[in-house]
């Protein structure tokens, strides 16, 4: 990756038959979006009450289960439609800097082996927390894993909304908790902090380069470093929030056997007239996702939802990061670990669009706030908020901030950049490491880790080649993987 000036690549504004097409940050030569992909985000869009046109980033495809094509941002007017983020809000990326170097190999099978013991797949089946800790949790967000399992209080700054978000704006948490049925609350006591196999990951890194050594400073990172970065969800909860309030396509069988008594529960009964119980009935109980006034009762209720489940998520990653911070302090000599950023890439928020606040869909894409929007005294406010670019575990990742011009994305960047490292190796335009470096990969079971060897960094490059171009994102920092369990 080189940092020198460059032209900025052509933002494409595609033509069409739409009020509003979307503007495409892609490279129309190495990187195009699929013009497919492109039409399927325009047919799930049309007739919505858009702020400004969909955003569309690198990495940018449609898995078959998500309703809405993956590195994308969506703002509207003043409606909600929980059909333009995934089905569980809040899963999200970390980076934790450790006070080491690179430790051996040894030491990496100690760390490894000891995320895996606290957090086993299948999981244990065994409640991590009370009923009265799940509402503490929903109410507080990473508050609450900061007085339960001693995360640095310090580090709520590098958490995105701080970890919280007031549930009072949208009715608070009795509306909630006299409306939600407890069963829900039940359930959201188990599998809390996990990880486990999928395309959720803790991976061991060192800070091969630093572009920026002021802002990588300020953020507490230095070349040569240990960082572990790590993909988690948001929990239970927000899985059983994000399935309530339409019919998704991605409904696992268990949380559908859960659903078909919670669902009838949550809406119909409680609600206050035949009217309101008809109206619940076509908006919860049929195909498609009716968009709903966020001045309005239902929804004000599905943003209250909504965000009491993006707390639950807050609060799920910050308890994972205590947990790998400790591992960390065990097994590499007592390392400090410090949290350098945690950004949902899954979520829905009031947020400024223009002159006005619309209700910003990120779905697969993570905020990118400048360092005028950040709170005053942070120390974002002074760098920009920080922005990860995950490659894969066979490539280098990247730490960055947000750009100048991030408001052209709606303060948007991807949230990685797998998909468009997988393409290129496909297409034959990246190649194996040429220094043949390689990560320990590591699996949910007592086997010995493997040897993933690594790609060249034609296809992450390429992906930050665009945000940086275009003023969305400055980098700071490039990581490579030396150990990965997934």
């Amino acid at each position: 990756m080189t940092t020198e000036a460059r032209p900025p690549l052509d933002v494409r504004v595609l033509d069409g038959t739409r009020q509003h097409p979307p503007t495409v940050f892609d490279d129309s030569t190495l990187l195009p979006a699929d013009r497919a992909t492109i039409s399927s985000l325009g047919d799930r869009v049309e007739g919505a009450d858009l702020a400004a046109p969909p955003v569309v980033l690198p990495d940018f495809h449609h898995k078959s289960k998500m309703e809405l094509p993956s590195s994308v941002t969506v703002a509207t007017n003043g409606t909600i439609r929980p059909d333009l983020t995934s089905s569980s809000v809040n899963c999200g990326m970390a980076l934790i800097a450790v006070d080491s170097e690179v430790p051996d190999e040894k030491a990496v099978d100690v760390f490894m082996r000891g995320v895996r013991e606290r957090y086993p797949y299948p999981t244990r089946g065994h409640a991590e927390l009370s009923r009265k800790e799940v509402v503490k949790a929903v109410r507080d967000g990473s508050g609450f894993s900061v007085d339960r399992w001693d995360a640095p209080v310090d580090d709520l700054e590098r958490i995105e909304e701080g970890g919280r978000i007031d549930l009072e704006r949208y009715g608070g948490i009795d509306r909630l908790r006299s409306e939600l049925p407890g069963v829900a609350f039940q359930l959201a006591r188990y599998r809390f902090g996990t990880v486990g196999p999928s395309n959720h990951f803790v991976e061991l890194q060192r800070v091969e380069e630093v572009f920026d050594p002021e802002r990588a400073r300020r953020l507490g990172v230095t070349e040569g470093q240990l960082t572990i970065q790590y993909h988690g969800g948001g929990g239970v909860f927000t899985g059983e929030i994000g399935r309530l309030f339409f019919r998704r396509k991605d409904y696992p069988r268990q949380i559908k056997a859960v659903n078909a008594a919670l669902k009838p529960w949550f809406h119909l009964r409680s609600a206050r007239s035949f009217a309101q119980l008809k109206a619940r009935l076509g908006l919860y109980f049929t195909a498609g996702c009716t968009p709903l006034d966020l001045t309005s009762d239902e929804g004000q209720r599905l943003m209250l939802a909504t965000a009491a489940a993006m707390n639950y998520g807050f609060a799920f990653r910050t308890a994972t990061y205590a947990a790998l911070r400790r591992i960390a302090s065990e097994s590499f000599g007592g390392a400090t670990g410090r949290l350098v950023v945690d950004s949902p890439h899954n979520s829905i928020y009031e947020e400024p669009v223009g002159s006005r606040t619309g209700v910003v869909h990120r779905h697969n894409s993570c905020r990118a706030f400048p360092a005028s929007m950040m709170p005053p005294g942070t120390t974002f406010a002074d760098t920009g908020q920080a922005v990860l670019l995950p490659g894969t575990h066979r490539t280098s990742s990247y730490l960055a901030v947000a750009g100048d011009s991030a408001a052209a994305s709606l303060y948007s960047a991807c949230h990685g950049a797998g998909t468009v490292v997988s393409d290129l190796v496909a297409r034959g335009l990246s190649a194996n490491d040429p220094f043949k470096r390689k990560t320990l990969r590591y699996r949910y079971d007592d086997g010995a880790p493997s040897d993933a060897w690594h790609f060249d960094d034609r296809g992450v490059n390429a992906a930050l080649d665009v945000l940086v171009r275009n003023g969305l994102v400055k980098p700071v920092a490039r990581m490579r993987p030396i150990a990965v369990l997934h």
